[in-house]
């Protein structure tokens, strides 16, 4: 266990950005989550009404840290990539 005053202070800290950071990590997992599920089942209506949701949810993740920039870009483009294939 920490000793230091800073140490414990950052403890708690830490354990703060953890909680939230595993919450923020959930959202985004479950939209995508939901998203591909539409997807794949070819539903590409109810598809396309998510896929804003997902962008703003990974550009949040991104703009917090959450996850780097390039894959939220990259990830971006593969969902995106899933609905135009089932178009063709």
């Amino acid at each position: 266990m920490p000793i230091t005053k800073s140490a414990i202070k950052a403890l708690r800290q830490s354990k703060r950005r953890r909680t939230r950071n595993l919450e923020r990590q959930g959202v985004l997992r479950d939209t995508i989550k939901k998203y591909k599920k539409a997807a794949d089942a070819g539903k590409k209506d109810e598809a396309e009404k998510l896929l804003p949701e997902v962008y703003k949810k990974l550009d949040k993740a991104a703009k917090v840290n959450l996850i780097k920039k390039n894959k939220a870009n990259r990830l971006k483009s593969r969902l995106t990539k899933r609905i135009a294939a089932e178009k063709k």
